[in-house]
């Protein structure tokens, strides 16, 4: 069976891209699993330069088609901050309930109008052969009022969906999956990489 190695160490996140890639019928790896551990400096300025970033240096390790991914929350009140520093925000160490408490007291008062948020998603492939591919995933949402909901990781406590009256951190993993922003990406760089096989 084939390998693809997804650079990340976040288990909530291997969590997601195993469902959603499972019928590709590749082995999916996290980085920790495929026995790579290199500092990698993401100093692109999208999401899209840092997610190939961590790919291509990824692949030079392992020579097998890596994922890597790079995503953030942008609120637009905040001028579309934290942005690709969402991991970074407020310092490397940071708590999330840091985070979320932060970005809430930031908008005490905006009315819903104004809270309008997304979560970003940009997955890039690089490929054995050395070609080079990213999609782009997005999910449209505001900024609630207080934290809510026990699933999902990061911003999702804060990130609410009007149409659904829940946070990302109050959906179940498939219900999650379906419509988030990683998903969006995952199933459209599922679509190349079936492309790309076909392709040889």
């Amino acid at each position: 069976m084939d390998k693809l190695i997804f650079a990340t160490g976040n288990e909530g996140k291997m969590k997601e891209v195993r469902m959603i890639l499972a019928d590709l019928g590749f082995e999916i790896q996290s980085m920790k699993e495929a026995g790579i551990d290199i500092d990698i400096v993401e100093d692109g300025q999208t999401f899209e330069e840092n997610a190939l970033i961590k790919a291509r240096a990824i692949s030079k390790e392992s020579g097998c088609l890596v994922l890597a991914d790079d995503s953030g929350l942008e609120v637009d009140y905040m001028d579309k901050a934290p942005g690709i520093y969402s991991a970074r925000f407020l310092g490397e160490d940071t708590s999330y309930r840091i985070k979320n408490q932060y970005i809430i007291d930031k908008l005490a008062g905006v009315p819903d109008p104004e809270r309008t948020a997304r979560f970003v998603c940009a997955i890039a492939a690089v490929f054995p052969d050395g070609s080079e591919y990213t999609e782009r995933g997005t999910i449209e949402g505001i900024i609630g009022y207080e934290e809510r909901g026990e699933n999902g990781f990061g911003y999702d406590p804060i990130f609410y969906l009007p149409e659904l009256g829940k946070t990302t951190a109050e959906l179940d993993p498939e219900e999650k999956n379906k419509i988030s922003h990683r998903g969006n990406a995952l199933r459209l760089m599922k679509n190349v990489i079936r492309a790309h096989r076909e392709s040889k």
